[in-house]
């Protein structure tokens, strides 16, 4: 149960978050439990967590170890200050910074490297899937940005299923149809790295997932945990979230 809170809050309301959240989860040992603050949030997130099961991770990085790239931020950086996690490709970065699937191969690569568990989102946008192509779409983001990993690299990864069109738009895909990407997503898996890694690659689902409907969403075989925007920067909400 992953949370990523996107470009909000201050240090001091993330240690306020964590204050309230932390008691909330305290027994939840069903599910591993990740927040993704901004980068300048990343050492208050981490102090807050100390001596609970909850773990932090990044929301991007470069994948360059260091060097002259103004605003960046490396795998190395991120292990430094605490992160356990890093997000990569999400369709934010992907629709407004230029990301693409080769540059999610390389992020991917520069996080597995430095010792951080990426999460690697891939998810299509509101015409692929009306006009029929979510398979090819995903099946492309894929090839692009996973296949290129060996067996051992990719036995590292999490998967994030999110369709564009159901981020931050109160639309959400119906568990049917949320299963039916993540149950194509493990054949793509089990095509590239066989049957037994398919089934122990856990895919998340991304998209408008709140207290409302993550039971129903869960309820599905293929779908592993949920990678949650808006409803994960209130400590209530999103401990209903990880305590379905």
């Amino acid at each position: 149960m992953a949370g990523n809170w996107k470009m909000y809050k201050t240090a001091a309301e993330t240690t306020a978050f964590f204050v309230k959240f932390a008691p909330l989860v305290e027994k939840s040992e069903h599910a591993d439990v990740v927040i993704c603050p901004t980068f300048v949030n990343l050492p208050a997130a981490v102090a807050a967590v100390q001596g609970t099961r909850i773990e932090i991770g990044g929301q991007n990085l470069y994948w360059k170890n260091e060097g002259a790239f103004t605003g960046e931020i490396s795998g190395p950086m991120l292990k430094a200050v605490g992160a356990q996690w890093v997000i990569v490709g999400h369709s934010e970065r992907r629709q407004y910074f230029g990301e693409t699937d080769a540059t999610v191969l390389q992020r991917t690569l520069a996080a597995l490297a430095a010792g951080l568990k990426p999460i690697v989102c891939v998810g299509e946008r509101l015409e692929e899937r009306e006009s029929g192509n979510t398979e090819s779409v995903l099946k492309t983001q894929f090839d692009g940005g996973l296949a290129g990993l060996s067996p051992e690299q990719f036995a590292q990864v999490a998967i994030a299923y999110e369709p564009v069109w159901a981020i931050g738009t109160g639309k959400t895909a119906t568990p049917e149809m949320a299963a039916g990407a993540h149950r194509f997503i493990r054949e793509l898996v089990a095509a590239k790295f066989g049957t037994e890694q398919a089934a122990k690659t856990r895919i998340l689902y991304g998209g408008s997932v709140k207290p409302d409907n993550v039971r129903s969403l869960m309820a599905q075989p293929d779908i592993d945990g949920a990678l949650v925007g808006g409803a994960s920067l209130e400590a209530v909400s999103f401990s209903s979230i990880v305590n379905f």
